[in-house]
Parts: structure tokens; C-alpha cells; sequence
């Protein structure tokens, strides 16, 4: 039988074992707690896990797209103004172009108060006003563009110099654009109104209006593709560079309003937003004439 020392010397021996496990334990515990916060926090920090489906920033844009702002309608191929521009964003972001992906959506749906967004944020020359502004988030301006007057080359307006001229004929532009608030503005306040750019080159193709207001890239595009045929830009609009710009449109609230925001300044900032202007609208505004009031 053991002796009462070697009970005490045995009891003490377990007892420190007992602590020195428990204190190992305690630290495997607190090493696991360390490294879950870890993960998560910077789970939360990354921009890229915090987009509709992780990993992937879903751009909407519109159906069709038109040139400059994408060639050939393929904006995954990152050639024409807003795809370049989308591309730079991503890239800013965190994204890899092979993380990008393009969704198709119509204008009025991106902008409406309150519509499901399958999206991440949307790019389609969305003009920035304080209305568009209580349904959904703007981006920094990434161009200011103007507005400019097509015509037909064999119509009456067609040596047109000035806005006072277009007066007396019928104007056609797109609802809710600022396209249709500059030409009520700058021009008369009895419009004709088309749902979409290609109605609106269509009504003057087939002489149901004399003369169309677009922003003046559209408006080029428009003469250059033969949407309308046998037509001409007769010059832009005096005092119709948008101050406020055009912006990427983001769901109200998103928690990439910050980022977006943040890479489109840093792309004003280092140049790029201006190189991407001179690769890709340089001949679709430089020449343009202005009208005279």
C-alpha cells in the first residue's frame, strides 16, 4: 500500500497535469476563437465577398448597347467608353476581368423606385438628378456630356444654325432624359417623346418628326451607323453640358456605393478617366459645331 507521502506526492502530480492540460486546452480554444475573428473580419473588409453573388460583380447595362459607350454590343470585350470605364472600376475594386459579369436590363427599370435589382450596379449613360437619386445610388460623374440636334440631310431644318429655327418644327426626344429637359428647356416645350433611342431614330427616318435631341456621342452614332438614313448633326445645344454628369448607378443603399465611388475619384485622379475619353469619344464630340441661340 502506498505511503501517505506518495498519496500527496501522487495527488499533486495529477493535479498539475490536470492545469497544465487545461491550459493547453484554453489556448487551442483561444487560438480557434483568433483565427475565426480573423477570417470574418476580413471576410467583411473584402469588397469582392460583399457583391450579389460573392466573388462575381454582376454589371448591368442595356439591350441593345450602342457606340461609343460599347462596341458591337459586347461589352464583355471592355472596347467602347462604359465598358472601358466598368473594366477600370472592377479593376480598382479588387476584381479580376475574369470576375466580371453583364446582365441585360432596359434604362426605366435600373432608375425605378422600389424594382428588383439582379445587379450589382448598372451602366447605361445615366444622367445624375436629385429624383433618380431618393431610388438608387450614383457613383462620381465619369463624363459630362452635351446634347446635340440631328436632322435630315434633305429636310427643312437641314442648314439649321440655330435653336430659334427649331421652334416652329416638331422635336422628338426620350422620355426622362436630359436629353427631353434640355430640349423643353433650350428649345420649345411642346416635345414628342419615344420610349427608347431607336424609336426616336426611327420616327425621324420616317419623317414623323423634323428633328431629334440625344446626347451628342449618341447623336454622332446614330448619323455614323445609319440608324437614321441620310442624316446629319447639325450641331450641339449651347449650355447643355450636364454639371452633374453621367454616374454608375448602384441599388439604393449598396454596400458598394462606397468602393465604386472611391475607384471612380481614384480614376479621375491618376488620368484614366480622361485616356479612356480620348480613345473613345474624342470623334464623337471634337468637331461638333454649336448652334446659336
Amino acid at each position: 500500500m502506498p505511503s501517505p507521502l506518495s498519496k500527496r506526492l501522487i495527488r499533486v502530480l495529477a493535479a498539475t497535469l490536470s492545469i497544465a492540460a487545461l491550459a493547453v486546452g484554453a489556448a487551442g480554444c483561444g487560438s480557434s476563437k483568433s483565427s475565426s475573428n480573423t477570417g470574418s473580419s476580413a471576410n467583411s473588409n473584402d469588397i469582392t465577398q460583399q457583391t450579389m453573388t460573392p466573388g462575381t460583380l454582376t454589371i448591368g447595362t442595356g439591350q441593345p448597347t450602342y457606340e461609343p459607350w460599347v462596341i458591337g454590343d459586347k461589352p464583355e470585350t471592355g472596347k467602347g467608353y462604359e465598358a472601358a470605364v466598368s473594366y477600370a472600376v472592377a479593376e480598382k475594386m479588387g476584381f479580376k476581368k475574369s470576375q466580371v459579369k453583364w446582365t441585360r436590363t432596359t434604362f426605366d427599370q435600373a432608375v425605378a423606385p422600389g424594382a428588383q435589382k439582379d445587379w450589382d450596379m448598372n451602366i447605361q449613360q445615366f444622367s445624375i438628378t436629385p429624383e433618380r437619386k431618393n431610388a438608387v445610388d450614383f457613383s462620381p460623374s465619369y463624363y459630362n456630356e452635351t446634347q446635340a440636334v440631328v436632322v435630315l440631310k434633305n429636310g427643312k431644318y437641314a442648314d439649321t444654325k440655330s435653336l430659334s429655327e427649331l421652334k416652329k418644327g416638331m422635336i422628338g426626344s426620350m422620355v426622362g432624359t436630359t436629353s427631353y429637359d434640355f430640349t423643353v428647356s433650350k428649345i420649345k416645350k411642346d416635345v414628342k417623346t419615344f420610349n427608347d433611342n431607336a424609336s426616336l431614330a426611327q420616327a425621324l427616318d420616317s419623317n414623323q418628326i423634323d428633328a431629334l435631341v440625344v446626347d451628342t456621342p449618341d447623336a454622332v452614332y446614330m448619323v455614323q451607323s445609319g440608324q437614321v438614313k441620310n442624316a446629319k448633326v447639325i450641331g450641339q445645344i449651347p449650355g447643355s453640358e450636364d454639371k452633374d454628369g453621367m454616374g454608375i448607378v448602384l441599388p439604393k443603399g449598396s454596400k458598394l456605393t462606397p468602393s465604386v465611388t472611391k475607384a471612380v475619384n481614384a480614376l479621375q485622379k491618376d488620368g484614366t478617366i480622361t485616356k479612356l475619353q480620348h480613345e473613345w469619344l474624342k470623334e464623337y464630340t471634337t468637331d461638333i459645331p454649336m448652334l446659336k441661340n
